[in-house]
């Protein structure tokens, strides 16, 4: 209990006395996860509202490996990705692996399958008679997945939620393909691993309930905006 307490107290302390490497991993942590995030929506809503609004052949089994991949071990997605980029691979020459676009895509591969699947649940969920209402009234197919899109916000909300959650909170696959390079590509998972093993607990610990906080903080303003309405 004692440990828990000092780091509380630590972790009040790195935040308040704005310890220069401590922010410098905070906003690196939400500037990867959330670039991350943004793309996985742009991508993977309307991929949600087209599997929702069509059929075809394989349609079941495509699902399937999307929902499936929802639960693949970022350490797999990590492996992936720095096969392709290592120095040898088909996109060595690119010179990404251990620098922030590594652990921004990794972040992606992670983040899509859950924003996908999570989005096609939410518009199929939706009353049939909505789309025939919209197409009655003559709006084409951009019209009516923007409509769709509104009227299943919140559970879309509900789905940014928890892709957030997933990509800002994993540590194997950031570790992988960034290295966890100070000033460079350490997060606030690879540092609270790095300073366990090193046995710092009251470090990792502190920067444990920022984590926390901040996942705390960012699904408390994605709420209040799901229930303003309400």
């Amino acid at each position: 209990m004692e440990l828990i307490l000092q780091g509380i107290k630590e972790a009040f302390y790195l935040i308040f006395s704005l310890d220069s490497e401590v922010l410098q991993i905070l906003f690196l942590s939400l500037e990867v996860s959330g670039i991350a995030l943004i793309i996985a929506l742009f991508v993977g809503v309307p991929i949600g509202v087209f599997l929702a609004l069509s059929s075809f052949p394989g349609k079941k089994i495509f699902l399937s490996i999307i929902n499936a991949l929802m639960g693949i071990p970022p350490v797999l997605v990590g492996l992936i990705i720095m096969l392709f980029l290592w120095p040898v691979g088909p996109l060595g020459f690119l010179n990404w692996l251990y620098t922030p676009f590594s652990m921004i895509i990794a972040q992606i591969l992670l983040a899509l399958p859950i924003v996908t699947a999570l989005s096609t649940s939410a518009i199929q969920t939706l009353n049939p008679n909505l789309i025939l209402q919209a197409i009655s009234l003559g709006a084409n197919k951009i019209q009516l997945a923007w409509i769709l899109i509104k009227e299943a916000r919140m559970t879309l909300l509900a789905s940014l939620m928890a892709a957030f959650g997933a990509i800002f909170s994993e540590v194997g696959a950031v570790l992988m393909v960034g290295g966890n390079i100070k000033g460079e590509t350490r997060v606030l998972t690879t540092a609270i691993l790095m300073e366990s093993r090193k046995g710092n607990f009251k470090i990792s610990l502190a920067l444990g309930i920022i984590l926390l906080a901040v996942i705390f903080l960012i699904n408390l303003g994605i709420t209040l905006i799901q229930q303003k309405d309400k």
